[in-house]
């Protein structure tokens, strides 16, 4: 008999997820722009606040860092807001303003070389394992120092933990395809362009193989009637996998192995390139810098949240665990080149080089930064674990006072207004912000809903970014506090973030021009 076992949960998980989505595309593109009372939706009333309030007030334009994955600066709703080094000449290979980067016209891609630029690297096991590596190799237990036997311990563990992910992703392939194969089986025996719920149902199987995916699929049907989109998710989970077994989880994949002069330590801060989208289209990227300063009032696309803003792309975050000393360097390039808010839809690591982190973040406070996390979409407290900045000690207060970390509401004024994904913390999360089916910028001029803390995120940094462009004598830490004071407050979010609410333009400006 055919384990499904893995599909079954594709089904849950993305049922789960994806229902609510869907329903939000019913609204207004741009919702989350909106005002509660007047658009009966839970937005943060940045219309209403340019309507009513910036309407003839001068901004100063803000340079916004997107750390990410890349971005397509030629999106025709990006193009015009992209940050500009006018004191480089593009295309000379020359660092024409000695900051250490030649041709870093619009950013920097630290996710390569001089000559090339990857898309994945490893997941953190396995960075961790090749570190062991070097220290034991094969060595027998019973050489090496009792002063190293806890590491080696560590080794032996990591090592198995690795083989256990490994082997598990290889068994999720197998089943997924042969899944993707029993179904195939099936709807090419029904011959229909759109097969639907009754068409499983009064197929005859002629083996186990087809019983069990029918008896699965007519499960499946009955939840969601969307047949394409379900398998177009299995599809998905498939690829994932792959990836997986091919580049997160593989100890042979070394990404920088090929240049690995160039990345030592011994080289500085300058590898990489110009490059800032990649060589794969960077959805996540795009769609992150389009809520933020997707140009305004142009007549396509989307409304970005801010208007005078400059967008900055650095690309350091990959397709797997993201490198403590690419996004300590994205930090100090976004510091060095004019950033005043830094937008983080990604967990800041630290596993590695807490302290490369640690020293980036406070340079970057030395020059009045602003920065904004997303909070993850784990569901999780975030009160239950230790992460950077450590809140509960005074060593990073500064980092706090200066990071505003974004869980993802919904558009509805109920109980439901937290987003099911997202984590939180009544300690942790500072702010909540619509992170759910939000419209914006995707590569190829295009334009997607997409949901997530990622999203939220952004939203914040648009407001954050409008704060500074209208009240530029404003500190990081005071414009922290004017967001934070300024929230719509709801029981629903009272005990899942320090502000207990959502994030308001309109209250936001008004009090900061009491400051």
């Amino acid at each position: 008999m055919k384990n499904y076992l893995i599909a079954i949960l594709v089904m849950l998980i993305t049922e789960m997820t994806v229902a609510q989505p869907n329903q939000s595309r019913q609204l207004k593109p741009n919702w989350y722009n909106l005002d509660l009372e007047a658009d009966s939706v839970f937005g943060i009333s940045i219309e209403k606040a340019y309507g009513q309030l910036l309407s003839i007030k001068k901004a100063t334009p803000v340079v916004v860092a997107v750390i990410d994955g890349g971005l397509d600066i030629n999106h025709e709703d990006l193009k015009n807001v992209i940050w500009t080094n006018v004191k480089e000449i593009p295309g000379n290979h020359k660092d024409d303003d000695s900051n250490g980067y030649a041709d870093d016209v619009h950013g920097w891609n630290f996710l390569g070389s001089g000559k090339e630029d990857f898309e994945y690297d490893n997941d953190l096991i396995v960075v961790q394992l090749r570190k062991y590596n070097r220290m034991f190799g094969d060595m027998d237990s019973t050489l090496i120092a009792k002063k190293d036997l806890p590491e080696y311990r560590i080794y032996i563990a990591k090592r198995e933990e690795l083989k256990s992910k490994l082997d598990k992703a290889n068994q999720n392939i197998a089943s997924l395809k042969q899944f993707l194969e029993d179904v195939n089986a099936i709807l090419k025996k029904i011959n229909k362009d759109k097969p639907d719920i009754e068409d499983f149902k009064n197929f005859v199987p002629t083996n186990d193989a087809e019983r069990k995916a029918q008896y699965f699929m007519v499960g499946v049907l009955k939840k969601n009637p969307d047949l394409e989109g379900y398998m177009d998710r299995v599809k998905t989970q498939l690829k994932d996998n792959e990836i997986d077994v091919q580049y997160h989880l593989n100890f042979d994949y070394e990404p920088r192995a090929k240049y690995a002069g160039e990345f030592a330590e011994s080289s500085g801060k300058s590898y990489g390139n110009p490059n800032v989208s990649g060589n794969v289209p960077p959805s996540h990227g795009t769609h992150v810098a389009g809520i933020i300063a997707g140009q305004r009032n142009n007549n396509i696309g989307i409304d970005g949240v801010a208007d005078k803003v400059q967008i900055m792309a650095i690309r350091a975050i990959p397709d797997g665990y993201g490198l403590d000393r690419d996004q300590a360097n994205a930090i100090r390039y976004a510091a060095d080149n004019g950033a005043k808010v830094i937008n983080m839809s990604f967990g800041l690591s630290v596993a590695l080089d807490r302290q490369l982190v640690k020293d980036a973040v406070n340079y970057a406070l030395s020059k009045d930064i602003l920065f904004i996390q997303a909070a993850g979409n784990g569901h999780d407290n975030l009160d239950l674990s230790t992460s950077y900045p450590n809140r509960q000690t005074t060593e990073d207060q500064n980092f706090v006072n200066s990071f505003i970390k974004v869980g993802a509401s919904a558009y509805s004024d109920d109980d439901k207004l937290a987003v099911s994904f997202s984590n939180y913390g009544k300690q942790s999360v500072d702010v909540f912000a619509p992170g759910l089916g939000i419209n914006s910028t995707i590569p190829g001029n295009k334009y997607e809903a997409h949901s997530g803390t990622s999203m939220a995120g952004p939203v914040v940094t648009g407001l954050a970014a409008v704060i500074r462009e209208y009240y530029p004598k404003l500190s990081a830490p005071q414009v922290k506090e004017i967001i934070m004071k300024s929230v719509i407050k709801r029981n629903a979010l009272k005990d899942l973030s320090v502000s207990g609410g959502v994030v308001n333009a309109y209250d936001a400006l008004k009090l900061a021009s009491t400051y």
